[in-house]
Parts: structure tokens; C-alpha cells; sequence
């Protein structure tokens, strides 16, 4: 079952979470600093399709199955995000967030994602064997909204027949700023949610940790005569 944060429109959008049962696995990687070096910034590259790309986005036969046993052995999760041409939160996420140098580095050294077009025509092989055009695979899995980050459980072994819901962690639908962005990722690599499904606790603490640098980086003020 899902359930979802409204974090207000000022963040647009919504996180869809669902609880992922626990895997056995090392220890989870340390969380990334809750800021880092913004310079030199990670520009992504625009294709003919008039999406914006990460050169180091997953280029496979789009099986999604593979693709997620590729992301394990390497050490990383896996995530699949919908984007479409003239998308201006598709644009920001590129060019305003993941061209952040810190959250840029981190993303691509923690996940594997592949880009989907919300209307393409290339075939994609679902998790349950059944193959169907990208902008169908939306439609099936219920993707409205662009960009859509889908994030799967780390361990999908065994449920040969599923797809959609019952293999995801969580959903990170429409624009939203570089803290939320990178804290959710956080919050999936370092599987937080096996503890506490509630990612608002944790990104709030993060924030916590963002208030306390700036207060300590702030000169101190005059005090008046």
C-alpha cells in the first residue's frame, strides 16, 4: 500500500512511498553529506528526441528485469524515470538539480536509471515478461506526470509475475528543489525505509543539518551600541 506525502505546492508534486520488506545485504553506504560542491556543474546533453539525457544513463534492450540485475551486481539501485519534450520540470531537474555537481556525482555512483519517453514507441520488456511500447508501459503503470522517478525494491527475486506497485519503494513525481532530490535518493540507497517509512522525518532532519551549517558559517552579527 502507498502512501503519500503532500509536501505543498510550493514543492509541486508528491512522494508515493511504499514500505519495501528488509533484504539481506552489507551494511547500507553512509548517507551523502547533506550539501557538497555545486562547480563544476554536470551539464546533461540534449538529444533529438528533445529530452535532456545524463551521459550516464542506462543504454540497454530496455528489459527491465536485466537491467535491475545489472544495477545489483554493480553495487547499485535501480530506478526507471518517465520524462517528455517541452517538460520544464524535466528541464529544471537536469539543468537546476542533477547539474549539481555533489548530487550529480552521487546519483550516478549510487543508481542505475533508465530514461523512458512518457510518449515514446521504443518496445520495453516489463519485470513480468510482458513487452509493450514505452507510452503504454505509462499507461500501465499509471505514470501521469513528467519527470516521474520510479524507484524499485533492491531485491525483486521471486516475483517473476509482478510488476508495477508490489516491486516499488517509491515515486518522485514533478519538480522539486536539490534537498528534496537528493535527500530521497538518500533515503532509498540507504534503505532508511526498512526503519521508518517516513521519508518527511528524514528529509526534515536533513534540513535540520542545512540550518545548523548555515547558522555556523554566518558571521556573527554586531551587536548594537
Amino acid at each position: 500500500m502507498r502512501t503519500v506525502f503532500w509536501s505543498g505546492l510550493c514543492l509541486a508534486g508528491a512522494l508515493m512511498v511504499a514500505t519495501a520488506a528488509p533484504v539481506d545485504a552489507a551494511g547500507p553506504p553512509a548517507p551523502p553529506p547533506v550539501t557538497g560542491a555545486i562547480e563544476p556543474r554536470a551539464e546533461p546533453l540534449k538529444g533529438e528526441d528533445g529530452l535532456y539525457h545524463q551521459p550516464w544513463f542506462v543504454q540497454s534492450f530496455l528489459e527491465l528485469k536485466e537491467d535491475h540485475a545489472e544495477a545489483t551486481a554493480k553495487g547499485r539501485r535501480f530506478a526507471v524515470i518517465f520524462e517528455q519534450r517541452g517538460c520544464i520540470y524535466c528541464t529544471k531537474m537536469h539543468t537546476e538539480v542533477l547539474s549539481q555537481r555533489y548530487i550529480n556525482d552521487y546519483v550516478r555512483e549510487n543508481f542505475s536509471i533508465v530514461q523512458l519517453d512518457l510518449w515514446g514507441s521504443r518496445e520495453v520488456t516489463d519485470f513480468d515478461g510482458t513487452r509493450l511500447i514505452e507510452k503504454k508501459l505509462a499507461e500501465r503503470w499509471g505514470v501521469l506526470f513528467t519527470p516521474t522517478i520510479v524507484f524499485f525494491k533492491e531485491d525483486v527475486s521471486g516475483q517473476a509475475a509482478k510488476w508495477g506497485p508490489p516491486l516499488e519503494v517509491a515515486r518522485l513525481p514533478l519538480g522539486f528543489g536539490p534537498a528534496t532530490f537528493i535527500d530521497l535518493f538518500a533515503w532509498i540507497r540507504g534503505k532508511v525505509y526498512e526503519t521508518d517509512p517516513n521519508f518527511q522525518r528524514f528529509h526534515i532532519a536533513r534540513m535540520g543539518e542545512r540550518d545548523a551549517l548555515k547558522a555556523a558559517a554566518s558571521p556573527p552579527k554586531a551587536k548594537a551600541d
